[in-house]
């Protein structure tokens, strides 16, 4: 298989942690692919007319992409069981998926400051999208906490992932502070050798 990635990607971090936990990293070809929305530069546009990553280009040649595609096909291809059945399948999903928003949401921050002149920033769109990020992590640590429990999952990963690119974008908003049961968690998680070996902070 072909992986296209980014090291500082969360979304293309969660599909590698699923590669390396589902043991399917070996014979798999790492290739870099980070762009923007104003600048394709080495973004695997061939495999994604959307230009981005994560891709996973499967043995039969398919490109895979969107994380969540990735991450099921890698999950059902090595029958890890890491989304569950019945309730827990539903619970790992909007794990899952609020993760995701907030990755979207911190992304969304870096391109208004990184790649909007000046003279257009937004302030209160960028404070809008921090907010979403604030009531997801509050959600976690009141409402979901007990979900981290128990064996490997998809929301494990997915919300390990986002966390990290929390650290990596909005380290200023100290989100552990208010939240100490989730940020004990996030220690433990982080522990995971696939955690060490895909942190942006050591590649």
């Amino acid at each position: 298989m072909q992986f296209f990635t980014s090291p500082t990607s969360p979304f293309a971090r969660k599909a590698h942690i699923f590669l390396l936990e589902t043991g399917q990293d070996q014979g798999t070809e790492f290739i870099l692919g980070s762009g923007s929305p104003l600048a394709v530069g080495q973004a695997p546009i061939a495999q994604n007319p959307l230009g981005k990553v994560p891709v996973l280009v499967t043995d039969t040649g398919a490109a895979l992409f969107d994380s969540r595609v990735i991450c099921r096909y890698l999950d059902d291809k090595a029958q890890a069981g890491l989304y569950g059945s019945e309730t827990r399948l539903w619970i790992n999903l909007t794990l899952e998926a609020m993760a995701d928003g907030i990755m979207e949401a911190v992304i969304l921050t870096v391109y208004e400051t990184r790649l909007r002149p000046e003279a257009l920033y937004f302030s209160d769109w960028v404070e809008g999208q921090l907010q979403k990020v604030e009531r997801a992590l509050d959600r976690l640590e009141n409402t979901h906490i007990g979900d981290l429990g128990g064996g490997l999952s998809a929301a494990q990963i997915t919300i390990g992932a986002a966390l990290g690119y929390c650290d990596l974008r909005m380290a200023e908003r100290t989100w552990r502070k208010s939240r100490p049961v989730l940020a004990d968690w996030y220690e433990d998680f982080s522990a995971r050798p696939a955690m060490q070996k895909t942190n942006p902070a050591q590649i």
